[in-house]
């Protein structure tokens, strides 16, 4: 099917619309990407928050989630034959042919949107680390590519920190991940720390769990620093916000240690001043 110029036009502008208006978090997003670039991220955004929605919509079963999830996969086919929906994918479409976007991204996102509706618990860390290839490193090699930098090793670079970032969340998130029946703490590692699921499930803090956490967070800084050779391959503004990232995944560890590791009651998280002094960190010093 031949693309409009007008219905692509209108897919971007409704894209960033939607994510200006509905997600808090896109705002400081667009702020560190280029100006050319902030319609193709808007509309990668939306395609990735739409799925996400779809993965944790309301009371829907789990069973019509991955229907939905299914049908939204069927479409990102269909728009990469030239066959779309509506103007989101023809949008979506353009960004992928312009700026070469890899699809295989895309669809993997979608495998992590699933997973999110059929796994809860991770026996091992190995499982931790698949599904972060999943839902988080795709994200890091898409941005890259819209800067047209395809080095595997900086793929590999990105991944780590992409990673990272996912397992922060992981640890900032226990206390709603836990009304959500979720766990990202694999159950091996529970088992080694003589944590029972019970237990986390009635908010209980000991020794043991302050100790399983502290594990946690000395594993995850060490991946940040394994990755944060990235930023001496990157340049102009895709740099600082690389960097300001890092350093604000990073602030959330030391804030979990501020806390004593009690995630199950208190989430970590940052003032809007501290927002400002990481921007600063990133412009005038070094990880």
């Amino acid at each position: 099917m031949e693309k409009s110029d007008q219905s692509i036009n209108k897919g971007y502008h409704q894209a960033l619309l939607l994510a200006k208006s509905h997600y808090e978090n896109f705002p400081v997003i667009s702020l560190l990407v280029k100006k050319e670039l902030r319609k193709d991220v808007a509309i990668i955004y939306w395609f990735a928050r739409t799925a996400d929605d779809i993965a944790d919509e309301g009371e829907l079963s789990a069973e019509k989630r991955l229907e939905k999830l299914s049908r939204f996969e069927k479409k990102l086919s269909d728009s990469l034959s030239g066959f779309y929906p509506d103007e989101f994918w023809e949008a979506l479409h353009n960004t992928i042919i312009e700026k070469n976007i890899s699809p295989q991204n895309l669809f993997n996102l979608l495998k992590a949107f699933k997973q999110d509706v059929t796994k809860n618990r991770f026996i091992n860390f190995e499982e931790i680390l698949e599904y972060c290839s999943n839902s988080a490193n795709p994200v890091g090699r898409i941005i890259l590519e819209l800067h047209d930098i395809r080095t595997d090793s900086v793929f590999n670079l990105s991944d780590k920190v992409c990673t990272a970032l996912q397992l922060t969340n992981f640890y900032q998130d226990v206390k709603i991940d836990l009304k959500k029946n979720r766990i990202y703490i694999p159950l091996d590692e529970l088992k080694k720390y003589q944590i029972e699921e019970n237990s986390l499930a009635k908010s209980e803090i000991n020794p043991n769990f302050v100790q399983l956490m502290k594990f946690q967070v000395e594993r995850n800084r060490q991946i940040y620093r394994e990755g944060e050779e990235i930023i001496k391959y990157l340049s102009g503004r895709l740099k600082y916000q690389i960097k300001w990232t890092i350093l604000g995944g990073m602030a959330i560890l030391s804030k979990i240690e501020d806390i004593k590791y009690n995630v199950i009651k208190k989430r970590p998280v940052h003032k809007k001043s501290e927002y400002a002094m990481l921007m600063l960190k990133a412009l005038f010093t070094k990880i």
